[in-house]
């Protein structure tokens, strides 16, 4: 756990989860096309871990279903998040975050685009950038110290 006299948001609102959606029958059946849609987007990154609490993005309301775009057809899939306070310094972190689980489990043909929600942060302008640009990601993605806390979000929890 973070040392609480670092932390920038200390008591953070915490939500319920979502409701997870009901298997269908044809969901294993690798005869019959499921496209991705903005429900299976957002289950996959709601379970990223918050770099500074032991909570997940989905508890925190840092990520949510209706921020979350997917266009099977056309190969798009958007997300935007909400950092929890407007000065947050972890919000190129968490989206750093967000990005690479797309990247790592989305088929390759899908374009991926990461942005911070719009109006919730002082410097989304700067922040969204960085996300867009695949140059800076990927030389970010080298630095052994921010993969090292990418990879601690990006742990699977136990239940």
């Amino acid at each position: 756990m973070a040392d609480m006299s670092r932390l920038e948001n200390i008591n953070p609102a915490v939500y319920s989860k979502s409701n997870v959606r009901s298997a269908a029958p044809t969901d294993w059946d690798d005869d019959v096309y499921d496209p991705i849609d903005a429900r299976e987007v957002f289950e996959l990154v709601c379970d990223i871990q918050d770099p500074e609490h032991p909570l997940t993005l989905e508890q925190l309301n840092v990520v949510s279903e209706s921020l979350c775009y997917a266009d099977d057809e056309k190969g798009v899939v958007r997300v935007q998040f909400t950092p929890t306070i407007p000065h947050c310094s972890m919000a190129a972190l968490i989206g750093l975050s967000i990005r690479l689980k797309l990247l790592h489990t989305l088929p390759p043909r899908f374009k991926v685009s990461v942005e911070i929600t719009p109006g919730s942060h002082v410097s989304e302008a700067a922040v969204n950038k960085q996300l867009a640009d695949k140059e800076r990601v990927a030389a970010a993605l080298e630095n052994p110290h921010l993969l090292a806390a990418i990879s601690k979000c990006l742990k699977p929890t136990l239940l």
